[in-house]
């Protein structure tokens, strides 16, 4: 135990003040008898975490008050999801069974905690039980979506908490928030709540990045304060004027979407100018919504002048997830672009607390994206084939992408994911209209399966009773409901004809006088390199396998035979060379830092001083990457238990790493050579490879280098940015 004294009877005092500002925050929405209700799962919280403590060392029931909190205030949900938040650890961590909660609390708040509870044991070793649990999760959402916004509080309070963890632990947590929940809590419009998820992901996986932007906004606090009063003022005026009663006010962009600006376009802190946005929020009823927004609309862009390409009506047609607003980009006092977004109240509270909120304004709000949304996450979670990965590879596609409405020859609307095309306009309708689809006529034009469809199309699709799904259709559908539909009739088809391919293989064997088990089809199966027996059968079904395959299989095994002792001995003496030629102690990996064998990832080529990670490979063995890798939240979310650690053994290693450098700047005679010089003479590195594009008077160049280090690669940066008609330089992450 720590040697710190605890103060059982301030801990206790702390406990009674936590509860009592969670009874406050849940205040709006409690009913008779509700304020028991509460008290009852809070005092069996108690009893069962009593014994318990946080890494901090605090307390253990800070935590279920603290998402208990989150969830009443910053979510806005009632009772029965404040006693699941208080409870939702209990059966988890403690003797007490989910019967046991039924008895107490009802059938309700026994499903939703179910929902809430981990699965235990391990699955398919090919599956990931993270993916698995995400799956059940979702399953539940099906039915109540509150288990996820219990489970997106937990998530919130758990980021917020999570300093005393180990690195390790850190950044599979926070590659798994920026992976499936950040995107999940968008998809369920808590905006706010989403973006501190980012930011605190990008805490965690990106540290240096996260504090360099944080700095940069520090420094220009005041400037900024300065410039959004300047633009407020005279908006402020008007609206009085004319006796609109709004609120505006200028908020902060966050360090995630500042920075995934300045990664998407190349450009340094400097040169993002929307470092905030102004927002006006308009009290006035529900009928009068639109013409109000429209009219401060008006008045903004009279006094600036607006952009016209950047106008976003989100008033006339919502988001799928609930979200109204009006957004325009204006032209500043002092010629900067300004985003503005105009909304009422009621909008604001839906953006802000999302899907609590549209219970609250159900009535009023006749076509609900959300109810929508969630039939389609039925729709997906009831194909139980699919293994929990690809599910969530289809399911993350369609909850990042925005929608376009689309409209049936009789002028219905469909809201589809940016980037659909005909045939998922087809599976939209029906599965059965996607199946058998052969073509669309898109306003009335004859267009291909395969054309993707543009806001506002009108488009009927054509059938054929003789069409049936292909396998390259799954290589331009996006839709979820497409993806599990075709994949699930072409695992069908495939098992039907590997089933003749069973019959054809036995009679083949039969006829080289091999016995027909289990041992031998696997044995067959691995010399064609098949993963599974029925792939075998399938291609012997397609005569990709015939008898002279089969005879050489035989041939090959009297052989193997004779040489496996042989072979086995010089696998391991080759591995051990390996490692000696490798000069493998730049890197040691593990719990306990051992040297082992590992290859560099090409995704984002560490180099020594970057912060790394090992990931166990199914068949290149250990790959390093940086955790900053594009791939990195990918692989810690899905294949947590598969992440090593791994350190560099000395940041002066006398061997060269290879890393990219992107330089963009003015064309101008001679650049390339300055650039060059620079890099092979001034600092003696070795340039691997050199692309370069000019394009009307841009200059981009992409160097593949052998640098020695981080350091070595900070100052050639630096070095190069000083170069003249140089405007950035960055280090270049290979895109694949």
């Amino acid at each position: 135990m720590e040697d710190y004294v605890i103060d059982i009877e301030a801990e206790n005092k702390e406990i009674r003040k936590r509860y009592r500002a969670l009874l406050r925050a849940c205040k709006p929405t409690l009913q008779k008898g509700d304020k028991q209700e509460i008290r009852k799962a809070f005092d069996l919280a108690l009893e069962s975490h009593k014994d318990m403590r946080r890494k901090s060392g605090e307390p253990y029931i800070y935590h279920p008050i603290a998402v208990a909190q989150i969830a009443a205030e910053e979510i806005g949900l009632g009772t029965t999801s404040i006693v699941c938040a208080l409870l939702h650890d209990v059966v988890e961590d403690t003797s007490l069974t989910l019967e046991d909660i039924e008895a107490q609390f009802g059938k309700k708040v026994a499903k939703i905690i179910d929902g809430l509870t981990k699965i235990a044991g391990v699955f398919d070793p090919n599956s990931s039980i993270q993916a698995e649990n995400f799956r059940k999760m979702l399953l539940t959402l099906a039915d109540d979506v509150r288990v996820i916004l219990i489970k997106l509080a937990d998530r919130l309070h758990n980021m917020r908490t999570m300093e005393f963890m180990a690195r390790h632990k850190q950044l599979k947590i926070a590659s798994e928030t920026s992976y499936l929940y950040a995107p999940l809590a968008h998809r369920l419009g808590l905006y706010a709540i989403k973006s501190e998820l980012e930011d605190l992901s990008m805490k965690y996986t990106d540290p240096d990045t996260y504090k360099f932007i944080a700095k940069k906004l520090n420094e220009k606090k005041a400037e900024r304060e300065k410039f959004i009063e300047d633009f407020i003022s005279p908006v402020q005026e008007i609206l009085t004027e004319q006796n609109i009663v709004a609120q505006v006010f200028g908020r902060p962009k966050s360090i995630h979407s500042i920075w995934n600006k300045m990664r998407k376009k190349s450009i340094p802190f400097e040169e993002v100018y929307d470092l905030f946005a102004i927002r006006v929020i308009i009290d006035t009823e529900y009928d009068k919504e639109k013409t109000e927004c429209w009219k401060v609309y008006s008045i903004i862009t009279d006094l600036y002048r607006p952009n016209p390409d950047r106008l976003r009506d989100w008033v006339s047609t919502p988001k799928g997830n609930g979200y109204e607003s009006l957004h325009t980009t204006v032209m500043g006092p002092r010629g900067q672009w300004v985003e503005v977004q105009i909304r009422t109240k009621r909008m604001n509270e839906i953006a802000e607390k999302g899907f609590a909120a549209h219970w609250k304004y159900k009535e009023s709000n006749t076509d609900n994206g959300l109810d929508q949304w969630i039939q389609k996450v039925r729709e997906v979670l009831s194909n139980p084939e699919q293994n929990a990965l690809d599910f969530l590879d289809d399911f993350k596609m369609n909850l990042f992408s925005d929608e376009i409405f689309i409209f049936t020859p009789k002028g219905t609307l469909i809201q589809l994911p940016n980037g659909a095309t005909a045939l998922d306009f087809a599976f939209e309708i029906h599965s059965d209209i996607g199946a058998t689809c052969i073509g669309a006529k898109v306003n009335h034009k004859l267009v291909p399966l395969n054309h993707p469809l543009q806001n506002g199309d009108q488009v009927e699709i054509i059938t054929s009773s003789k069409q049936t799904p292909k396998e390259d259709w799954l290589s331009f559908v996006v839709t979820a409901k497409a993806k599990s539909k075709i994949k699930s009739s072409l695992k069908e088809e495939k098992r039907r004809v590997a089933e003749d391919g069973k019959e054809i293989l036995e009679r083949k064997m039969k006829s080289l006088k091999l016995t027909y088990n289990t041992d031998n089809i696997n044995k067959i199966a691995n010399y064609f390199k098949y993963p599974s027996s029925q792939e075998l059968f399938y291609n012997v079904a397609k005569g990709i396998i015939d008898i002279k395959n089969l005879r050489e299989y035989v041939a090959s095994e009297k052989v193997t035979e004779l040489a496996h002792h042989n072979q086995f001995n010089s696998h391991i003496s080759g591995l051990v060379e390996k490692i000696d030629k490798k000069n493998s102690d730049t890197i040691l990996i593990g719990d306990d830092f051992q040297k082992l064998d590992y290859t560099l990832a090409a995704c984002c080529n560490p180099i020594p001083g970057d912060d790394i990670f090992g990931f166990l490979t199914v068949n290149e063995g250990i790959k390093i990457h940086r955790t900053s890798c594009p791939n990195a939240s990918k692989l810690m979310a899905n294949y947590g238990y598969r992440i090593l650690k791994a350190k560099w053994a000395s940041s002066q290693i006398d061997h060269s790493f290879m890393t990219g450098i992107r330089i963009i700047g003015i064309d101008d005679v001679g650049l390339v050579n300055k650039l060059t010089s620079v890099i092979s003479q001034e600092f003696n590195v070795n340039i691997r490879s050199l692309s370069i594009s000019s394009n009307e008077g841009i200059f981009e160049g992409n160097i593949m280098v052998n640098i020695n280090n981080i350091d070595q690669l900070d100052s050639l940066i630096h070095r190069l940015q000083l170069v003249a008609g140089v405007t950035s330089v960055t280090r270049y992450e290979s895109e694949n």
